[in-house]
């Protein structure tokens, strides 16, 4: 996790995402936000995605620690990619809620074989 001063900093990041490959298969990096309590961007070169839109699994560790940063639980969150999205983030003891709105993406039917 790399932490910048300004949102405005990391909406400008333009990265170089093969240089990014030894640094490992995922980058997360946040600043404190101007509308929000932070705002974040998740590259993923590792994975082949160079960006991910909006990513639940980063904000399990962004939010606790924003939490402790701010010293409140509930937290409002963007992640500023291209594409962006607004996450209503708590944190309840040692768990995250994470909320928002969403698209369905894959509709389907899983059949198991039975023995």
């Amino acid at each position: 996790m790399v932490v910048l001063e300004n949102q405005q900093q990391v909406e400008a990041l333009t990265p170089d995402i093969d240089a990014m490959m030894p640094l490992g298969k995922m980058v997360c990096v946040t600043a404190p936000g101007d509308e929000h309590d932070f705002v974040s961007r998740f590259f993923c070169p590792g994975e082949g995605v160079a960006e991910d839109p909006v990513t639940g699994s980063a904000h399990s560790m962004l939010i606790p620690y924003w939490s402790e940063k701010l010293g409140k639980t509930a937290l409002q969150a963007r992640q500023v990619s291209p594409r962006g999205g607004e996450l209503r983030c708590e944190l309840k003891g040692d768990r995250v809620l994470i909320g928002g709105q969403a698209a369905l993406y894959l509709k389907g039917t899983v059949y198991l074989r039975s023995h």
